[in-house]
């Protein structure tokens, strides 16, 4: 591990060294920025910048999936305005491991800022390479796989790595050699002392904490949770010995990314003489990728295909999917709602979540427990008589034990919502460091590292949510996501205007469809009396000179505060003008034909 700090000696002269001594808010051309673009404030979309002279260090590059309310969402990226506009500076990515929230933005990031190379832990390399693969992105992307005995040497900057313990193999925390100080990057982490996979580099912490660390950055997820975290063995007994006891047909879901569960599960089925057999994409990938790599050691006889899980006794079997967190598409959920193509649920199966619920997805994971019971099936959740899960991320007991082994001089909590942040801020305080040392930041915020002393700076980076609906990264703006809101909401409402532009008149009366706004067969009158306020609105405006945008405006504008005087409601209103008299024909026959079915007797 490579711990040389490399040094500024050249002379300073007297106006600088004013400038330093006076000028404590504004950045200088010797400092090193700190900043993250996604990561403080939420739970996702991790990027953290180290910005000095003409090189930017990138640490992460993670995405955050969307709440329900942005509607069409995709993924949640950082803005990457900043580094665009210094595309002329060097720029390179460090992974500090393979989950989504790290990973994730890579190809949206690649498409739009020029960086040199990528450095990745083993796992998150296969993870990243199947990624760049499927969007054919792989060629002319330079990804190089690091360890902790690796090494990463700028000009500007040296970075040296440390294994730490997490959900997921091959998790490094980074050590920042920079001109103006030392700055630790733990990643996420927890402290295990009977890990499943390697152990933390407890004594390679402890020699940084030795030989001095300016700045530490460190993962805030569980910073509310008392104690420390429960061991991975101890989730993995548990989830044995509920095999054990389990006589018919077992379905476990979980988080696809946490390999080291995977491993333990599919072990354990084969253990209590199951056969395996694996649903989900995502799952799938992972489980593919751990056995090339060694992380799960399990032979291929020990799999079925789905043709032969019908023909497979129920209490031989054990099927792994995705959906732990309720997502409406993942395998559980198409289990639970009945709609799987090879599996249909059947009373006495045994449903294990070994997971817990990400803030916010309660209420899915919830609905579809609910229906896994109403289906017959017994649901097994963590609770205070089991533990069929664990956390990936340090509690506050592990927080203070990597505070005191780094024992970093200045503080900024990282990945995690504003609460979580300010509570491991109050937890570095109980370990001793100064209230005024600690940077409880915002995205966009700047730290400046500048002779062994961190201050924030007067300025601030942009960086906003990027909405990707597809693969779509130019975004999705507010505009339409409040358009989503409103259609989800209120409906639309089409007005189809039949007009003849040569003689300035209105052909016929408008027609008017609604989808999502009323029931049209309940709301004749509603519909008529709507026609002819805008039929009457139109043939006043088309008097005098006009255009097909005033038009539009005129429908808007007389339409919808009629449409809210009388439902309270704010549909999308879409005018359609039509200029030809062929077209007026056609719009009558369809009016008639319209009113002919209205008068069609409903069926008894």
């Amino acid at each position: 591990m490579n711990v040389n700090q490399n040094r500024s000696h050249a002379p300073r002269t007297r106006q600088e060294h004013q400038t330093n001594s006076y000028n404590k808010n504004n950045t200088q051309r010797n400092d090193t920025l700190i900043y993250a673009l996604g990561g403080l404030g939420e739970v996702g979309k991790n990027m953290y910048c180290f910005e000095h002279g003409n090189e930017i260090l990138i640490v992460d590059s993670g995405v955050r999936f969307p709440e329900e309310d942005l509607l069409g969402v995709d993924y949640v990226i950082p803005d990457y305005n900043h580094l665009v506009k210094n595309n002329r500076k060097r720029k390179v990515l460090v992974i500090t491991h393979g989950h989504e929230d790290h990973i994730g933005g890579i190809p949206f990031l690649l498409k739009t800022v020029d960086i040199e190379a990528i450095y990745a832990p083993a796992f998150a390399v296969a993870l990243i390479t199947k990624k760049l693969e499927e969007r054919k992105m792989l060629r002319g992307v330079k990804l190089i796989e690091i360890s902790d005995r690796s090494s990463l040497k700028m000009h500007h900057f040296t970075c040296g790595f440390f294994n730490t313990t997490h959900s997921i193999p091959d998790s490094l925390g980074i050590l920042i050699n920079t001109p103006n100080g030392r700055v630790v990057h733990t990643g996420d982490f927890k402290f295990d002392l009977t890990p499943i996979g390697s152990n933390a580099d407890y004594q390679v912490m402890a020699y940084m904490g030795q030989i001095g660390v300016d700045l530490l950055l460190s993962d805030s997820t569980n910073s509310g949770v008392e104690d420390f975290s429960i061991s991975e063995k101890k989730v993995a007994a548990e989830i044995l010995d509920t095999m054990k006891k389990t006589e018919g047909r077992l379905i476990v879901a979980t988080f696809a990314s946490n390999v080291y569960r995977v491993a333990q599960i599919i072990e354990a089925a084969i253990a209590c003489g199951r056969k395996v057999i694996i649903f989900g994409r995502s799952m799938e990938n992972v489980v593919t990728i751990g056995r090339k790599t060694g992380k799960i050691k399990v032979g291929e006889q020990h799999f079925l295909s789905p043709e032969q899980l019908a023909y497979t006794p129920a209490n031989k079997t054990c099927i792994v999917c995705t959906g732990s967190q309720g997502e409406p598409l993942a395998a559980l959920s198409r289990i639970a709602n009945g709609t799987h193509r090879y599996i249909k649920l059947i009373p006495g199966d045994t449903v294990i979540f070994s997971s817990s619920p990400i803030p916010g997805n309660g209420a899915s994971v919830n609905q579809v427990i609910n229906k896994l019971f109403r289906a017959g099936a017994n649901v097994l959740t963590k609770s205070i008589l089991g533990n069929l899960h664990t956390t990936g991320h340090a509690s506050q007991e592990e927080q203070k034990l990597m505070l005191q082994l780094i024992k970093p001089k200045y503080f900024m909590p990282v990945h995690g919502e504003y609460k979580m942040l300010k509570q491991h801020k109050d937890t570095a305080i109980e370990t001793g460091i100064p209230s005024e040392n600690i940077f409880t930041c915002a995205n966009g915020d700047v730290l400046i590292l500048r002779n062994h002393q961190v201050f924030e700076s007067s300025w601030r980076i942009m960086a906003d949510d990027i909405y990707v609906d597809g693969n779509d990264i130019s975004g999705v703006s507010t505009a339409v996501l409040k358009d989503r809101k409103i259609l989800a909401d209120n409906g639309l409402v089409a007005v189809i205007i039949a007009i003849d532009s040569r003689e300035n008149k209105v052909l016929t009366k408008p027609v008017i469809v609604s989808r999502g706004f009323v029931f049209i067969k309940d709301s004749q009158g509603l519909l008529k009396e709507a026609e002819m306020i805008v039929y009457n609105a139109l043939n006043e405006k088309m008097q005098q000179r006009t255009t097909f945008s005033e038009l539009k405006n005129c429908v808007r504008g007389t339409l919808e505060p009629f449409l809210y005087n009388k439902t309270h409601r704010n549909p999308i209103v879409i005018p359609v003008i039509i200029n030809s008299k062929a077209a007026m024909q056609a719009l009558q026959q369809s009016r008639a034909a319209r009113l002919t079915q209205r008068r069609k007797p409903m069926p008894n």
